[in-house]
């Protein structure tokens, strides 16, 4: 009886190699590293290219610059403008300029001197009136020119008043929402020159530049990729049983080819889907074929993306 065990036993595990075997606690992966792909918010061509592949940059470093003309041009006309609308301003607060008042006051002494001589005149006329030496038509006559002296008058005075009063209130409130306009033009201008200018978003190492100085860089499109100096990612796949007792947080051990020491990592993820899936209903037996993706985070181990690594999950 004991024979027939055995030979049934030995069947079996020709026919199954792994049935029945303890799950292998050590599970292989590979290192991948964060990627930071730096794009331009705007298309333009690429005036230059300040970096090289392998290069650590640090964050706020000139990545590429693309060419600014057309903005420069842009920020300049919004610079006039605001300009433009500042004299405005000034000018309405202030009322007409100096040399604009200083002709009407000077209008205005020559309109007092013409009527101060129009009434001397008329008293003139008036004394020999009453003497009969002068006709009453010379009389009426210079009666009007005093009458037209004193409107001129006061018309310049009114100019004059005018003149150096500032503008309304509704006029002085339109050329402050016309500067503040421009201003805001001049700034969207400016930040839109200065966007020609890619710098690093974080530290990096330039993994890979996928354009050259000269050609056309799209909005939104990467030129380059940063790999995160110190931060990488350890994927690795999990069978059923052991997706179930994993969590988030975790601590794995890893070990490679070379390195010094064993490291430890822990769970970022863990995939609620499977990664391959039978084209059958799931059995006892079928369910051992599915895998789930598990990633863990190692930082400072100087590990290389693509990597291989060993993942145990029991340090």
């Amino acid at each position: 009886m004991s024979e027939i065990l055995a030979f049934a036993s030995g069947l079996l595990a020709m026919l199954f190699p792994g049935l029945g075997a303890p799950a292998d606690p050590v599970h292989p992966g590979y290192v991948e590293a964060d990627y930071v792909y730096a794009a331009p918010l705007g298309s333009g061509r690429i005036a230059g290219i300040a970096v090289a592949e392998g290069e650590l940059v640090r964050r706020g470093d000139v990545l590429f610059v693309l060419e600014p003309g057309q903005q420069a041009a842009a920020l300049a006309a919004a610079e006039a403008r605001v300009r433009a609308a500042e004299a405005e301003g000034r000018n309405l607060a202030t009322g007409s300029r100096a040399e604009e008042v200083d002709v009407l006051r000077a209008s205005l002494r020559k309109a007092e001197a013409d009527l101060a001589l129009a009434r001397a005149t008329l008293e003139r006329t008036e004394k020999l009136s009453q003497g009969g030496v002068v006709p009453a038509s010379r009389l009426d006559q210079d009666r009007a020119s005093l009458e037209s002296a004193e409107a001129q008058a006061d018309q310049l005075r009114a100019q004059l008043a005018v003149a150096e009063l500032p503008a309304r209130t509704a006029q002085q409130a339109a050329a402050e929402a016309n500067l503040a306009a421009a201003r805001a033009e001049a700034e969207r201008a400016r930040l839109d020159l200065e966007d020609r200018t890619v710098r690093a978003p974080a530290d990096g190492i330039v993994e890979r530049i996928y354009y050259q100085a000269g050609e056309m860089a799209q909005a939104g499109a990467p030129v380059l990729a940063l790999r995160a100096p110190a931060v990488v990612e350890v994927k690795f796949y999990v069978g059923e049983t052991e997706r179930s007792a994993l969590a988030v947080g975790q601590a794995v051990a890893v070990e490679c080819d070379g390195c010094p020491a064993e490291l430890t990592a822990r769970l970022t993820y863990l995939a609620a889907e499977p990664q391959t899936t039978p084209p059958v209903i799931f059995s006892r037996e079928e369910r051992r074929r599915l895998v789930f993706l598990a990633e863990a985070r190692l930082e400072g181990a100087g590990l290389l993306p693509g990597q291989p690594v060993s993942v145990r999950l029991d340090p």
